[in-house]
């Protein structure tokens, strides 16, 4: 990780340079002003690099973000310039969250919640975030949804991205459990500096979950939230077997 370490920021800000996180917030927002028009203070967990936090902090919240890794947080903190009175980060597992403070809303974006792969750490993060939540606060998060995983197979996908400084190598191998509901995703990345001959190459697994209505109605009932909307991500239409990616508002 160290070797990798050096141009983290580089690989990460590449990989995700189309990513739309402006319409994103947008459309979360959207989501907290028809439940919680009054919200101000938000708390972002998985908030990665920052950059959704960032954009809630320009958008008038005031934000504060978790992240269990220390290089995600790194790109995150120099986010917080002059906007130290109303954005900040901090390093913790979900599971593991106390901060004594409470929230109009808490959020957890890009399938975070697909992360937490025993239903020990999902009930837990559902505990967190209800813990972290003002009464009446709402809980917004998104996830794999598992009819579309199921009509859909992952596949393996190989994609290249390249600036002025790096050319990267992304290749994804799928390998799904259904008896877990679990994908296995398996990344070879190879990171060339432009003007070299020097490749970095990283290996991740990203273990990922995909829910059904179900088992998450279940969790809600047993944690005491009660569920307000789901929709197809970035929509207002109801999931179906095209949505990979669904959203969730639940209300403490």
């Amino acid at each position: 990780m160290s070797q990798f370490g050096n141009i983290y920021s580089q690989y990460y800000d590449l990989i995700y340079k189309d990513k739309n996180y402006s319409g994103e917030v947008d459309y979360v927002i959207k989501l907290i002003r028809e439940n919680n028009k009054e919200a101000k203070t938000l708390l972002d967990m998985g908030a990665g690099t920052g950059r959704h936090a960032e954009l809630f902090c320009d958008n008038g919240y005031i934000v504060h973000g978790i992240d269990l890794s220390k290089d995600m947080l790194k790109i995150a903190n120099k986010r917080i310039k002059d906007k130290r009175d109303k954005l900040s980060f901090s390093h913790s597992k979900i599971q593991e969250l106390n901060l004594n403070k409470k929230f109009d809303v808490v959020v957890s974006l890009f399938h975070v919640m697909s992360y937490q792969n025993s239903n020990k750490e999902l009930v837990k993060t559902f505990e967190v975030a209800k813990n972290h939540l003002k009464n009446d606060g709402i809980f917004i998060f998104d996830f794999w949804y598992g009819p579309a995983v199921l009509a859909d197979l992952p596949v393996k996908r190989i994609n290249r991205f390249e600036n002025e400084k790096i050319k990267v190598t992304k290749i994804a191998e799928p390998v799904i459990y259904m008896d877990k509901n679990i994908v296995d995703v398996n990344y070879d990345i190879f990171i060339k500096e432009i003007g070299s001959e020097k490749i970095v190459e990283k290996e991740e697994l990203h273990k990922i979950r995909y829910f059904f209505d179900s088992e998450l109605d279940i969790i809600c009932k047993k944690v005491g939230f009660v569920v307000k909307k789901k929709f197809e991500w970035m929509s207002d239409k109801n999931p179906d077997l095209n949505s990979w990616n669904v959203v969730w508002v639940v209300k403490n």
